[in-house]
């Protein structure tokens, strides 16, 4: 069955599978990590909990065991009452609908990336990892070597909870690398020194790469990721490279302009301009953007789309018109000298 009927079956139901937790997060060393997580983190770090909060509750379509451990109780249980809040008032989107479309969206690009010419072998880097777990959940990485770039804090507390996990009697959470291999690297996308890090641990350059900037780039700076674009971008003179990010636009950071810094209105035209060569992009609910989770015409995404990009509030309610962009670029040698 495919992830679009999962996703009509259970969206069907009236039910919502109830939260049982772990009893691993009840032990000393993940309740003690967790607590730490939510009294020290600040919103950027934490959100790499939210994330995965929202992947273990979305389990009908993301079959990502660990995601619960890297949540931690407290993200688990305030998602899991929006969810249940949403479901009685008969909300048109659940919430966290948006991060399992968007990780379900990065999944089937990166398969079709590795999949394409003699992308089996490519080297996989995720910036800003944060509790990723593709490399523990995804076949299709089992020829590839992925490199995880986040900040060491982050990194650290993710080791612990999958030694944790190793060494529990609890089998559904023990983590199996899928990938060919698995490097971390400690590093901050705001200093200069973190492609350097990179190499450091092993990235080869001229290797072909899928880079994956998932809900990264929005809590950069202007300049930090323009930076991290263009150092991308150069590797199409190298090799074949493949980029996958999402975008906000400018209505999307406003919501939360204290949390939000960088903002694309039209990424479509961005890329390009910086040296990648095919550029596609799509919005929430689009054909490849919807997995089947998004049925009713009239939820917000629906609406949006239905919407010239260039306007900046909705014709019917006056609010704003916050987009979340996802796009796919690629370029190559070859690319470039055409």
């Amino acid at each position: 069955m495919s992830n679009d009927d999962n996703a009509s079956v259970f969206l069907k139901d009236e039910t919502w599978p109830e939260l049982r937790l772990s009893e691993l997060l009840s032990s000393d060393t993940l309740a003690g990590l967790h607590a730490t997580i939510k009294s020290n983190w600040d919103f950027l770090r934490r959100s790499a909990c939210q994330t995965a909060a929202g992947r273990a509750l979305w389990k009908q379509v993301i079959h990502d065991p660990l995601a619960e451990l890297f949540a931690g109780e407290t993200f688990l249980r305030n998602i899991y009452e929006k969810i249940k809040k949403d479901r009685l008032n008969n909300a048109r989107e659940i919430s966290g609908v948006i991060l399992a479309v968007r990780t379900l969206w990065f999944d089937s690009k990166l398969e079709a990336a590795l999949s394409s010419h003699d992308g089996g072998g490519a080297q996989v880097v995720l910036l800003g990892a944060g509790m990723d777990a593709r490399s523990h959940r995804l076949s299709c990485l089992k020829e590839s070597s992925v490199f995880e770039v986040d900040f060491p804090e982050v990194l650290h507390a993710k080791a612990t909870i999958l030694e944790a996990a190793a060494s529990s009697r609890d089998k559904h959470h023990h983590p199996i690398v899928t990938a060919k291999s698995l490097t971390r690297v400690a590093a901050d996308l705001t200093e200069d020194d973190w492609l350097e890090k990179l190499e450091t641990s092993g990235f080869e350059p001229n290797k072909s790469t899928v880079w994956i900037l998932e809900g990264i780039l929005y809590y950069l700076s202007q300049t930090n990721a323009m930076k991290v674009l263009k150092i991308i971008a150069e590797k199409c003179n190298l090799t074949k490279t493949v980029l996958l990010a999402d975008f906000m636009n400018k209505q999307a950071t406003a919501l939360s302009s204290s949390t939000f810094l960088f903002y694309c209105d039209w990424p479509d035209e961005l890329l390009p301009s910086l040296g990648f060569a095919d550029v596609t992009l799509s919005q929430i609910g689009d054909p490849d953007a919807h997995f089947g989770l998004l049925q009713d015409p009239l939820n917000l995404f629906n609406k949006l789309r239905s919407l010239p990009r260039s306007i900046q509030t909705h014709p019917d309610d006056g609010t704003p018109c916050g987009r979340l962009y996802l796009l796919q670029a690629s370029g190559s040698p070859n690319q470039m000298s055409s």
